[in-house]
C-alpha cells in the first residue's frame, strides 16, 4: 500500500515520468522518449517571443501544464516551427486557412494567427481543448482562431480545406504512427477535384528513438519530403536532432 501511495505522489509531482526512458532494449542508446522536465510544470504561464520580418517580433503567452498530458507543455520542435513561420512573416499567411495538427498548447497556430492568418484551426484530442481555448483567449485571438477536436485516424471533422498544415512534435507515441499518417493523407487527398494547389505541409519533429524510423516508413507510402533549407537556425536545431520538413503528397 505504501508503494502505491508513493507512486501516486510521484505521478502528481511529475505526470510525464512514465513516458521517460527507452521503450525497448534496442533504444537503449537513444535519447529519452520525453526529455527530462522539472516536476513543477503545472499551471504555469510563460512568454515566448519569435523574430519576424521587418525587425518585428511575435510574442505569445502560453498557459502550460503537464496535467492533461505531454501536449500541455511547449516542446522544442514547436518552438522551431514557430520561429520559422515567424520569419516567413505575414505574407506567407495572407488569405490562408491554417490547420495545426496535435496543437497541444496551440503555440504554432497562435503564431500563425498573430502573423495575420485569417482562419486558424487548432486541433487535438479532447483533454487539450480547454488548454487551446485558454491560450487563444490569453492572446486575444478568438477569432480568427478556432478550436476543434481531431483524433488521428478518425474521420476528419467538418473543417474548411486548409491551405497550410502545421505539425510539430507529433512523432513520439508508436501506436499513433499509422493514425497520424492516415490523418495527414486525409488532409491532402490524392486526385483532389479542387483547382487550388495542395496544402503546404510543414512538419517539424525531434528524433528520440530508433522506432521513429517506422513512422517514416509508413509516411513514405503516402508522401515524399524535403528538408526546409531556408531557415538560418537549421544548423543549430539539427544538432539537437530536430528536423523541419515539407511534405508532398504522392500521386
Amino acid at each position: 500500500m505504501a508503494d502505491l501511495l508513493r507512486e501516486e505522489t510521484l505521478d502528481d509531482l511529475d505526470p510525464l515520468r512514465h513516458l521517460r526512458g527507452s521503450a525497448d532494449a534496442d533504444d537503449a542508446d537513444d535519447a529519452d522518449l520525453v526529455p527530462a522536465q522539472p516536476p513543477s510544470i503545472l499551471d504555469q504561464t510563460i512568454e515566448l517571443t519569435f523574430p519576424s520580418d521587418a525587425s518585428e517580433t511575435v510574442s505569445i503567452t502560453l498557459a502550460v501544464s503537464a496535467s492533461p498530458g505531454c501536449g500541455g507543455i511547449a516542446w522544442p520542435a514547436g518552438e522551431v516551427l514557430s520561429r520559422y513561420i515567424a520569419r516567413r512573416g505575414p505574407a506567407y499567411f495572407k488569405d490562408k486557412t491554417v490547420l495545426e495538427l496535435g496543437s497541444g498548447t496551440g503555440l504554432v497556430g497562435l503564431v500563425a494567427a498573430k502573423l495575420g492568418a485569417p482562419r486558424v484551426w487548432l486541433t487535438d484530442q479532447a483533454p487539450l481543448l480547454d488548454t487551446m481555448r485558454r491560450n487563444t483567449a490569453l492572446n486575444g485571438l478568438a477569432p480568427p482562431v478556432r478550436v476543434a477536436e481531431l483524433n488521428w485516424g478518425a474521420p476528419l471533422p467538418l473543417l474548411p480545406r486548409p491551405d497550410v498544415v502545421l505539425a510539430a512534435d507529433c512523432v513520439y507515441f508508436e501506436p499513433a504512427f499509422p493514425l497520424l499518417v492516415h490523418t495527414l493523407a486525409a488532409l491532402v487527398p490524392r486526385g483532389s477535384p479542387s483547382p487550388d494547389p495542395d496544402p503546404d505541409v510543414l512538419f517539424c519533429y525531434k528524433k528520440r528513438r530508433k522506432a521513429d524510423r517506422r513512422f517514416f516508413a509508413l509516411l513514405r507510402k503516402e508522401f515524399t519530403w524535403t528538408e526546409v533549407l531556408d531557415d538560418p537556425d537549421r544548423d543549430v536545431y539539427a544538432r539537437e536532432a530536430i528536423s523541419l520538413l515539407r511534405l508532398t503528397r504522392r500521386q
